[in-house]
């Protein structure tokens, strides 16, 4: 287990936070439950047939287990369903039929404060798990998107932040535009603040450093970058940059010695989900990094996506995380 990990689960249990797991009828996630309350890291609501789900064997006292088709909260978080998506033609019955969906049950009960976040994804898309959030939840004040990104733990590395990383945008921006980029390194910046607790050091990657190819693509990393600057001056944020000028002391020095970036970036910003996706995967495979994510930044509550490949251990981190995410959206 990282220090990572284990800094999100010790945070998480110091402030519990009520998190819900809409996906009671996957055994990773009952597994991840078992241990997150054995370990008393948080308030758990599982939602799912609940004679399945009591009678499955694991160790699930503590936790709230709550079938979405026999609650009695179902008439009320149907009601406010209704209520907030009337304007968009959406009729009683139809917000009624909605609560046998357990993501629109369990973002609900984020939006009825029953829940202070949501974890789901192990047996749902990207697209069904974000639907219900960006209808209900909406993007949080003051951001202009909703991003997302991964923490890396690089196993013996000194480079980053002894080898911890957030890379951006890895799952859901597929080719965003300079402004688009330019939100998503200032979202990723906030988003290193709130789980690692130290200054980000950001990073625009692209194929060129500091002019030294002339293109489409490089020149809208260099766009990016005077945005973000104009959003957010306070920042320690450059680019454009090629990875081994970001994240190499020596090669920084070299290809942008001006930069108070080069050489040190702890956040790193991929140009598209391209080279995020692959990115990420190469460094879990190859280095064998911990990733944690994705994880959804922008949303007015915290709900995250597992990939549908996670673990039970994946599941267990992205609760952590998910916690703490809520302790911030609260402070």
């Amino acid at each position: 287990m990282s220090s990572f990990l284990d800094s999100m689960l010790a945070r998480a249990a110091a402030d519990k936070q009520t998190i819900v797991l809409p996906e009671g009828d996957d055994e990773r996630t009952l597994v991840a439950a078992e241990r997150i309350l054995a370990q008393e890291t948080a308030n758990l609501i599982i939602l799912g047939d609940a004679d399945a789900i009591q009678a499955s064997g694991y160790a699930l006292d503590g936790a709230l287990v709550v079938d979405p088709r026999t609650s009695d909260m179902r008439e009320e978080l149907a009601n406010k369903l209704f209520e907030l998506r009337q304007h968009k033609g959406m009729t009683p019955d139809q917000a009624l039929a909605l609560m046998d969906d357990v993501l629109y049950f369990g973002v609900m009960m984020v939006k009825m404060g029953r829940a202070d976040g949501m974890v789901a994804g192990a047996c749902h898309a990207t697209g069904d798990v974000l639907r219900p959030c960006l209808q209900i939840l909406k993007t949080a004040p003051g951001v202009a998107l909703v991003s997302s990104f991964f923490v890396m733990v690089v196993p013996n590395c000194e480079m980053g932040e002894a080898g911890t990383f957030i890379f951006s945008d890895c799952g859901l921006e597929v080719q965003p535009d300079a402004e688009r980029l330019a939100h998503i390194a200032v979202n990723s910046a906030k988003s290193w603040r709130t789980l690692l607790g130290t200054e980000p050091k950001v990073a625009l990657l692209s194929h060129s450093t500091y002019g030294s190819a002339k293109n489409e693509d490089a020149a809208k990393v260099v766009e990016a970058t005077a945005i973000a600057k104009e959003l957010a001056p306070e920042l320690a944020l450059d680019g454009e940059l090629q990875l081994d000028a970001a994240i190499v002391p020596s090669v920084g020095a070299s290809k942008a010695p001006t930069s108070a970036v080069a050489g040190q970036a702890n956040v790193l910003i991929f140009p598209d989900l391209d080279a995020g996706n692959i990115g990420y995967k190469l460094v879990q495979r190859l280095a064998k990094a911990e990733a944690y994510g994705p994880i959804t930044q922008g949303i007015a509550a915290p709900v995250n996506d597992l990939s549908r490949g996670c673990s039970a251990d994946d599941i267990v981190g992205v609760i952590a995380i998910t916690c703490v995410q809520a302790q911030a959206a609260k402070a």
